[in-house]
């Protein structure tokens, strides 16, 4: 049996022709959405989510196309940040909530960003943790040091060979990211690491055309914001590793650039932080609720 988040009831809830996402709910009081990253499912919150549940609704749903979400066949923008947006918030309304705030990590923290730019009336309060705006950080990625990010560039190529590849070595491509990503593994439990794994091999081609995705219509989408100067309208709070150095960018002036109100805070774990250092997500997230 897969584990799953202590007092949290799970769902399945429809929010399009055809999509329905699984999805955990625990606690009461004001809504707050947790999108989670790769290569993972809504079980990364675990930690955070049951702190949250004392005084709030928190929900964590599985996006489409992980875990087990539905994983309908790309049609090209069935992937694209702005679908996937629209998917959290017909999933908050459908459980009673026009506005909620919304917490995203990694693949999760852009849906949110697109929620955030598309919804404006629909977020309240926005937090990204460990990413930077698509169109940014393809623009940041360059030289040697973007060998950071092989799996952007390998996933980003036209349909068949990454999916062929990546099915080649399943538990070896997708644990790589667990270990490399991680400073703390003994935070992701070996059930855990194991639900992780077998949820991302049941779903690599959808894994795939979301990331293929972002180095096209998620672009596109991010681009056309830019020049119309959009912005995050809501409070932001953004947690992130101290990657700007190596790769050579200001990751606080890139965000402020979409979010006038923002708290940057550089996190002391690792990537995967819900998991390694939750306190400290906690706080950033009960202090961003405050705003």
């Amino acid at each position: 049996m897969s584990p799953k988040i202590t007092g949290f009831t799970q769902q399945r809830v429809t929010v399009a022709d055809g999509v329905a996402l699984n999805v955990a709910v625990g606690g009461s009081g004001s809504p707050v959405v947790l999108l989670h990253g790769f290569p993972q499912t809504h079980l990364m919150w675990r930690h955070v989510a049951a702190d949250l549940a004392a005084d709030h609704t928190v929900i964590c749903p599985d996006l489409r196309g992980y875990g087990d979400s539905d994983k309908p066949a790309d049609t090209g923008r069935t992937y694209a940040k702005r679908t996937m947006a629209a998917d959290v918030v017909a999933l908050a309304r459908a459980l009673g909530h026009d506005r909620f705030a919304l917490a995203g990590h990694d693949r999760g923290a852009l849906v949110a960003v697109r929620a955030g730019l598309d919804h404006p009336d629909a977020i309240t309060h926005l937090a990204a943790l460990d990413v930077l705006p698509t169109l940014d950080m393809w623009e940041v990625l360059r030289g040697a040091s973007a060998a950071v990010a092989f799996h952007l560039y390998l996933m980003a190529q036209p349909p068949g060979l990454p999916e062929a590849m990546i099915s080649g070595a399943a538990d070896e491509f997708f644990g790589h990211f667990l270990d490399l990503w991680a400073t703390d593994p003994s935070a992701i439990p070996a059930e855990h690491r194991a639900a992780y794994l077998k949820a991302s091999r049941e779903a690599i081609p959808s894994i795939v055309a979301d990331y293929r995705a972002s180095a096209g219509v998620d672009v596109e989408h991010d681009r056309a914001d830019r020049e119309a100067g959009n912005q995050l309208r809501m409070p932001v709070t953004v947690l992130q590793q101290d990657w700007g150095a190596a790769l050579g960018y200001d990751g606080a002036a890139l965000w402020r650039a979409w979010a006038p109100d923002l708290d940057h805070r550089i996190v002391s774990c690792g990537h995967f932080m819900a998991e390694e250092g939750p306190a400290e997500v906690v706080k950033a997230l009960r202090d961003l609720l405050t705003r």
